[in-house]
């Protein structure tokens, strides 16, 4: 009996479906090893087209963001980073480029962009969020906050995302006028579930963070501990998704 228990044992966790990245896990691995062994070099010619979605579905022909990918690696512990340059059209002309690094990509990962600092593309905006990872739940994405004014490029911030049903965190800007911009604030929001009633869940904020402008660059100040929350509430599932 204990042998038919065991190869039954064996098979079960042979089925299992490996789990996503979780926040903390992706916060891990960018202070890891730096990556070895090259993964299909005839996927290094790839470029993607990331247009801006607008309120009605339709995408903008004229203003898009290429992104190149130069670079593929996995390291021994089979973490794939890549290494792209986004290029920037207005226009359909090339206005600026810049490179990023990202590890722990998921095969079958997305780009995706807002023009401003809403949930919705701000006609005009200087900014760009910029975000990349695998299109379900549970998945951390790596999310890009550009300033771009003049063919002047800046990262003004990163951060991650992780979204499961509702539950996970995100950041959250307050919106300045976006046309000419002095200051702006974000914060990291965090909702997740209780552990005796799966209807009620806690909120969290943390990380508050203010952004400057100083002549064409910004410069961001943390306001709050960092990664400590300064503000708790309990409440229900449907309360917190109507506000």
């Amino acid at each position: 009996m204990k042998l038919q228990a065991l190869f039954i044992l064996f098979i079960l966790i042979g089925c299992q479906k490996p789990k996503p990245v979780s926040q903390t896990q992706a916060h891990k691995t960018i202070s890891e090893n730096k990556p070895k062994a090259i993964v299909n070099k005839e996927n290094l010619s790839k470029t993607d087209t990331v247009y801006d979605y607008t309120t009605d579905g339709a995408t903008s022909k004229e203003n898009y963001i290429l992104a190149n990918l130069l670079d593929q690696k996995m390291d021994k512990d089979s973490v794939v980073t890549g290494k792209y340059r986004l290029d920037f059209y207005f226009n359909k002309i090339k206005t600026a480029d810049t490179e990023i690094t990202i590890k722990g990509i998921q095969k079958g990962s997305e780009w995706n962009v807002i023009y401003g600092l809403g949930k919705q593309s701000a006609k005009g905006s200087p900014f760009f969020q910029i975000s990349f990872g695998y299109p379900a739940c549970g998945y951390t994405h790596n999310n890009y906050l550009y300033y771009l004014k003049n063919s002047d490029l800046q990262l003004v911030h990163d951060w991650y995302t992780l979204s499961d049903s509702g539950w996970g965190s995100w950041v959250e800007f307050g919106n300045p006028d976006e046309s000419n911009p002095e200051s702006f604030y974000c914060k990291t929001v965090a909702f997740g579930p209780d552990d005796n009633d799966e209807n009620m869940g806690t909120v969290t904020y943390s990380d508050s963070i203010v952004f400057r402008r100083s002549g064409n660059h910004w410069k961001k100040q943390l306001l709050s501990a960092e990664d400590k929350p300064y503000f708790e509430k309990k409440m229900s599932f449907d309360d917190f998704h109507k506000e």
